[in-house]
């Protein structure tokens, strides 16, 4: 069971370089880097209606790497709803969300069918000799998994906002809402979790691993 608190907590997913944090970012600071920065974990959190009540939506992007299922695992056993990002230029990230996909029904178990989940196909606005993922694909997936389809861009705005409206609509259990405030990126902020920091305090030094 998720911990009961004043946090909707929603997870973004998804492998390395497919726009998990552009998406994010575009979504709460309204702003977009070209820049390729890889993400270990960063949380964000924006006020937002919950139950008619002010409540905090807090937004985990999480790291494209298989190398912390510790952390997998307990993010999704806190998590209240799911983003599973996928770039339409590339078919393996579609498929490296089928293990998440598989462990998020795991352990959400019974309570799967009142998870809010959405599978998102990011990159949109790349040219269409560069798209290797159809939407007929993302759609066919969506249905296989019995959750929502999106597909966005980062980087022109498209659908971001959408994405997180959908998702909260999807919400079964309280009403949730994004309306508490008139300016989205005027209320939030970004906390780096520990291990960012350590990553951060890392950077310039050479490891043998």
């Amino acid at each position: 069971m998720p911990e009961q608190s004043n946090d909707y907590k929603v997870v973004v997913f998804g492998a390395a370089g497919v726009g998990k944090s552009s998406l994010v970012v575009r979504f709460v600071k309204g702003t977009f880097r070209e820049s390729y920065v890889p993400t270990v974990e960063d949380i964000y959190r924006q006020v937002i209606y919950c139950n008619k009540h002010i409540c905090t939506l807090q937004i985990t992007d999480t790291t494209g790497s298989h190398q912390f299922p510790a952390m997998q695992r307990l993010n999704i056993s806190k998590g209240h709803a799911f983003i599973l990002v996928y770039s339409v230029t590339r078919i393996q990230s579609l498929e490296d969300l089928k293990p998440i996909y598989e462990m998020i029904n795991e352990i959400k178990g019974n309570e799967m069918e009142n998870v809010p989940i959405m599978l998102v196909g990011n990159k949109v606005d790349e040219a269409p000799d560069n798209r290797h993922v159809s939407t007929d694909c993302g759609t066919r997936q969506a249905k296989i998994w019995s959750c929502a389809f999106m597909e966005t861009s980062a980087k022109t705005n498209f659908n971001i906002k959408e994405v997180f409206e959908e998702l909260l609509k999807m919400e079964k259990r309280r009403h949730v809402s994004l309306h508490a405030t008139s300016s989205s990126t005027s209320s939030t902020s970004v906390k780096k979790t520990k291990t960012q920091k350590r990553r951060d305090k890392l950077k310039g030094k050479c490891l043998l691993m």
